[in-house]
């Protein structure tokens, strides 16, 4: 669920000084940020920008000589006095050419990420905001944070006074209800995890013990093999979990999806919960 927009044009159109305020910022920047297509496709591009100024031979020399950097002390201390000297040395030289590479990288992605027509698209997202206007989803790419992360991130979107919302002829369009089976999926997201492992470690403690009794001739060790059933247990429990957890997630993304189509039809209702937006980072 990648690209998608925070905002629909439609969703711009039910408040006349917010759109207004967007053919205004697009004038300025050159993007019909009102244009659904538009801001999908300069999505794409800038996305594409980002990414490449990630990689090049800045990337290759600072990865390098980081690297370097990091394993020339651990060999030096086997070299002689002398040489070993010249090592760290040499050890000082690569770290300041990995960390001139690595900012400077850093550097180029960030002048990527504030890009005239990125910053005018974050500016609007801040006037729909103030106006009370929904945002479905604010891609954490668009403020520089990494996936999932809750900071400010490098470009945040800008933060204006609340506006009172303005009397217009737009009509409330039905917002789609949450189900039950969506609500389930909000508390159980982040829960499990733990069976594989924890099977894992009875199954091993119950071998060791076995072989422990054996070759010590405890006949009462043996009582530990019944850690196997015990085992099997946690995992069959684990497995209905992860299946109950999946099909839960396609009613999450099912429901996910209805609410980005209300949205762009016009319709308004609360933003989606943090385990909600996770999906449509994926």
């Amino acid at each position: 669920m990648t690209n998608r927009t925070p905002i629909s044009g439609a969703m711009l159109a039910t408040d006349t000084r917010v759109l207004a305020a967007a053919q205004a910022i697009g004038a300025r920047h050159g993007v019909d940020y009102t244009n659904d297509a538009a801001v999908t496709a300069l999505f794409a591009e800038r996305q594409r920008a980002m990414r490449a100024a990630q990689r090049g031979w800045l990337a290759w020399i600072g990865g390098l000589t980081l690297t370097a950097g990091v394993v020339l002390p651990v060999t030096a201390a086997e070299l002689p006095k002398r040489t070993a000297k010249l090592a760290l040395l040499g050890t000082g030289v690569l770290l300041v050419v990995a960390v001139a590479a690595l900012t400077a990288l850093c550097m180029r992605w960030k002048r990527e990420l504030t890009h005239p027509a990125l910053n005018g698209y974050r500016e609007l997202l801040g006037v729909a905001r103030a106006h009370g206007l929904p945002l479905t989803h604010v891609p954490a790419w668009l403020e520089g944070r990494t996936s999932g992360g809750s900071g400010k991130g490098w470009a945040p979107i800008p933060t204006y006074p609340k506006v009172e919302p303005a009397p217009s002829s737009w009509q409330p369009m039905e917002f789609p209800a949450k189900p039950a089976a969506v609500l389930r999926y909000e508390e159980t997201a982040d829960a499990g995890g733990w069976h594989d492992e924890t099977g894992c470690l009875l199954l091993i403690a119950a071998l060791i013990g076995a072989g422990w009794a054996w070759s010590q001739d405890v006949p009462l060790g043996y009582g530990l093999l019944a850690l196997i059933p015990l085992a099997v247990v946690v995992w069959v429990a684990g497995s209905r979990q992860g299946n109950e957890k999946q099909a839960l997630r396609a009613e999450a993304e099912a429901y996910v999806r209805a609410v980005e189509a209300a949205r762009a039809a016009g319709a308004r209702g609360p933003e989606l919960s943090p385990v909600l937006k996770k999906l449509l980072d994926e």
